[in-house]
């Protein structure tokens, strides 16, 4: 049976780095983050899930991926996900890390921009985005590979629940946290950077909006860490935070006020309920009454892959102009 307990949207305001070296500092600000929130909130509930902004690690700053593979690319696992680790060993908990730009030797001249769930025992599942915010980030989509055979929407079985992670612009596509749901997710952490004036005011309030739709619309609970960041560090963007966990139900359980900033939210999840709930209703039970049969488009290619490798963004608004 499972237990309740707490998950946290850790929202962050760093410097961007625009070296291997620089990401260090940032890293072990999440240690910090990651112990202060456990200890701290010790006396209403355990902490069980932590989840970091995307670029919380690094960003995409350069608009070539042979810079961005020079300057801040990394292998996974690295000593940051096994720093993370330590910590979620010592405490027993899950840890959905900010993205890192990682490179592969599987694939040359491509880098994806990807998350890790680490728990006590290591990395319990890596998602690479699957819809990069284009024609801008130049790195690839799982599907820009040719014989690409690992999974698209990796979901990890764990202690806490299944759990599944999705990366921003993802979340613009409801076939992505769909797919994830279908494959058992009870949580589906949303890492972003998501900037004004998509964010939480009014009349755009996408951020709001998109997270609490796409968990009523799937019976998940959704945890999504936003940038705090200030135009200062993350130039020429401003990111407003609203970092915010929402029930199956579509309701705010928390969420931090906007603005830059550091920000911490916590709420209480139940799995048992969920599932419960899941096995219970008859209306309003979307996954349940889904007519698969009835959507041809999802039969339709899409956008097409690159014609070669490194991507780059005039090639990519041709792809787009394509796919009009």
């Amino acid at each position: 049976m499972f237990q309740r307990y707490y998950a946290a949207a850790i929202q962050t305001d760093f410097p961007c780095p625009s070296s291997r070296n620089d990401m260090w500092q940032l890293t072990r600000r999440m240690g910090q983050l990651i112990e202060e929130t456990i200890t701290v909130y010790e006396p209403i509930g355990d902490v069980r899930l932590l989840v970091f902004p995307e670029f919380a690690h690094a960003a995409p700053i350069y608009d070539e991926v042979p810079k961005l593979r020079e300057h801040l690319g990394v292998a996974i696992p690295n000593e940051h996900t096994e720093f993370l680790q330590k910590i979620a060993s010592k405490y027993g908990c899950y840890v959905q890390t900010g993205t890192f730009l990682e490179t592969d030797p599987k694939y040359a001249e491509i880098i994806f921009n990807t998350t890790v769930l680490i728990g006590p025992e290591g990395i319990c599942l890596k998602y690479r985005k699957v819809n990069p915010w284009i024609p801008w980030e130049v790195h690839a989509s799982p599907l820009d590979v040719p014989d690409y055979s690992e999974p698209y929407f990796p979901v990890a079985e764990t202690e806490i629940g299944v759990i599944g992670a999705a990366i921003c612009y993802d979340w613009l596509f409801p076939e992505t946290i769909r797919e994830l749901a279908t494959q058992g997710a009870d949580i589906v952490n949303r890492v972003s950077a998501y900037m004004d004036p998509w964010g939480t005011a009014s009349p755009m309030e996408w951020w709001t909006l998109v997270n609490r739709t796409r968990a009523l619309e799937n019976l998940v609970y959704v945890v999504a860490a936003n940038q705090g960041a200030s135009r200062a560090n993350f130039p020429p963007f401003s990111w407003p935070g609203g970092s915010m966990i929402v029930d199956f139900e579509g309701r705010i359980l928390a969420q931090a006020e906007t603005g830059g900033g550091e920000r911490i939210v916590i709420a209480p999840v139940d799995i048992h309920a969920l599932r419960q709930e899941r096995q219970r209703r008859y209306g309003h039970h979307m996954l349940a009454h889904l007519r698969t049969k009835a959507y041809g488009y999802l039969q339709k290619p899409g956008l097409g892959a690159p014609s070669k490798h490194p991507i780059s963004v005039d090639e990519t608004r041709k792809r787009i102009d394509e796919n009009r």
